[in-house]
């Protein structure tokens, strides 16, 4: 009996330091697991533990697992500013390869040779793709990844179409020219159906983790 009070306290502790992580109160937890607020308030003052499956929908809400709840130890704070920075790490890198095409352009404009040194911020343009597309894969910002992709895509042919198009004593009419941009139709679907297959296995890894968590705490 001291034991299962134990527990109980320790579970009110962890459900109230993670609501309180949250910003959360008592009424808007309970709005969002369609559940009573006067339920909330007995369960983080142990008068009484949520059944499994409140549970899940706990864990679900605050971002933790079951285990979290239900163990000895408080959860572990996050670590606050990681999501800063990245950010700075991302305008940082940005700001480095428009450095370079400044330098570039400046460079370039104190040669005697003419020619449209301006190119160089548009090629910037999928360069700053690319790096996005590096950090959102290693941090998994799907929408990063997703928004990064596509703008590859379009200023990659839009780089191709100018630099084709600026070629002196081309043999290529100018007007002839805006068909490069249908490639991108088929490459944007693609990352489309792509940015949907991540997402369904993402989903579906987390379902299989729940149904894992949920079938430990049965056998328990």
């Amino acid at each position: 009996m001291e034991e299962n009070t134990v527990i109980t306290k320790q579970i009110a502790k962890n459900l109230t330091v993670l609501r309180k992580r949250a910003k959360l109160t008592q009424a808007e937890v309970a709005e969002k697991i369609n559940y009573s607020d006067k339920s909330v308030s007995k369960w983080e003052s142990a008068g009484g533990v949520p059944d499994i499956f409140i549970l899940i929908q706990l864990a679900k809400l605050y971002g933790v697992t079951v285990n979290e709840i239900v163990g000895e130890k408080s959860p572990v704070p996050p670590k606050e500013g990681k999501t800063g920075l990245h950010v700075l790490i991302m305008l940082l890198s940005a700001g480095i390869v428009w450095l370079v095409a400044v330098c570039v352009f400046a460079l370039l404009q104190v040669l005697p040779v003419k020619g449209a040194w301006w190119l160089a911020f548009i090629y910037a343009l999928p360069i700053n793709a690319i790096v996005f597309v590096v950090f959102a894969c290693i941090w998994k910002y799907k929408m990063l990844h997703f928004v990064s992709v596509s703008t590859l895509i379009w200023t990659g042919l839009l780089s191709l179409y100018l630099s084709i198009a600026l070629i002196p004593k081309t043999l290529v009419a100018l007007e002839s020219l805006w068909p490069i941009f249908l490639i991108g139709v088929p490459l944007q679907v693609l990352a489309i159906l792509w940015a949907f297959f991540r997402y369904s296995v993402f989903k579906r890894r987390k379902a299989a983790n729940a149904q894992k968590e949920r079938e430990k705490i049965v056998e328990e």
